[in-house]
């Protein structure tokens, strides 16, 4: 099996522009690419796709590679813009420019009216445009980072929900993009109880994906977007997390594959790693009073749906429902580690719903 392949983050990217316009603006050397560091510890060596002066500035590009992470960013171009700043001191002011969001919400790490710099890659750019000040005596630099297609590629992000407006967010804890990275996701459901904390949301409703976040709007409309957490497979995770933040009462919106899980009690639920256990199905629909005769189809089949396609109309139907989501909620409150109260909203895939507690 061929190793998935790491890339760079936003930050990253931003930082080696930066660096890589400061040596040209203080040198007159134009790089092909820049050394800058990581902030999870070591350096990097960075490809420039262009520097160039531009008036009294200095224009450089990167195009951000993901590696085998799919995100939205790869393949963009990353802009820094450095000219000199009248500040009276060697320093760096960094600013958010064409494509870089602002941020309109508190509960984020960056303050409201700032651009979304996040304090990570920020210093991260810092670091890495004082070691070209370091080797000079000179006046400060103005540094302004540019995503000339930011404001398109975040309509598919969660910035809009999260408050952050006219473009992306310069992100990245540790300089490299692992692919599918559990620790990614994990930040977004972290920034997303932030802003339902920070903007008054009493009852943040986690949902596995966006067509369950959709199905909930839709029984739900007056929901509002900063209530709305998308979890995927993060349960224990996610309970976690809303007892740290104290929340007193969650909803969760699910398929009933994902509540089957759940009710198995497991931390998380992706389907490649942490299957259903249709032994345990089949005892639940025992208990639930599911015809005997059935146990054995239930046992060896395939997915959850399966199953919920079988019993759909039955008698016991109502009862294994409630039952699943009995214990799911039993396994969310035991991760919160509170009395934290767990509601469910169980969703067929036609949209509509089967089970609200």
């Amino acid at each position: 099996m061929t190793a998935l392949r790491t890339g760079i983050t936003t930050g990253t990217c931003a930082s080696a522009a930066a660096k890589a316009a400061a040596v040209l603006l203080l040198s007159g050397n134009r790089p092909e690419s820049v050394d800058v560091p990581l902030p999870g510890g070591g350096r990097i060596e960075v490809p420039l796709h262009d520097c160039r002066m531009e008036g009294p500035a200095v224009r450089a590009v990167v195009i951000k590679d993901s590696g085998d992470d799919p995100d939205v960013t790869d393949g963009q171009e990353i802009h820094a813009v450095v000219s000199f700043a009248d500040t009276g001191q060697a320093d760096v002011i960094i600013r958010g420019g064409t494509g870089v969001g602002t941020v309109t919400l508190p509960g984020l790490p960056v303050a409201v009216g700032n651009p979304a710099i996040n304090p990570v890659p920020h210093e991260q750019i810092l670091a890495s445009v004082r070691e070209v000040l370091a080797e000079q005596e000179t006046q400060g630099l103005a540094i302004t980072i540019e995503v000339p297609e930011g404001e398109r590629l975040a309509k598919a992000t969660m910035n809009p929900r999260l408050g952050i407006t006219g473009g992306i967010s310069i992100l990245g804890t540790q300089g490299i993009v692992k692919p599918y990275s559990h620790d990614s996701w994990k930040a977004s459901i972290c920034e997303a109880l932030d802003v339902a904390r920070a903007t008054g949301v009493l009852v943040p409703v986690f949902t596995t994906g966006r067509r369950s976040e959709k199905y909930h709007l839709m029984h739900h409309p007056d929901t509002s977007e900063q209530a709305l957490v998308q979890a995927a497979d993060f349960f224990a995770f996610s309970m976690q997390e809303a007892a740290l933040r104290s929340f007193q009462e969650v909803w969760w919106a699910v398929f009933p594959g994902k509540l089957v899980k759940q009710a198995q009690g497991l931390e998380y639920t992706h389907a490649k790693t942490h299957p259903v256990d249709f032994g345990l199905l089949a005892d639940h629909c025992r208990e639930a009073g599911v015809p005997a005769d059935m146990l054995g189809a239930i046992e060896g089949a395939n997915t959850a749906r399966q199953v919920f396609d079988m019993l759909k109309g039955s008698d016991a139907f109502p009862a294994l429902l409630e039952s699943l989501a009995r214990r799911a909620t039993d396994n969310a409150r035991r991760f919160a580690g509170s009395a934290i109260r767990v509601r469910y909203a169980v969703y067929d895939f036609d949209a509509s719903l089967l089970l609200s507690r």
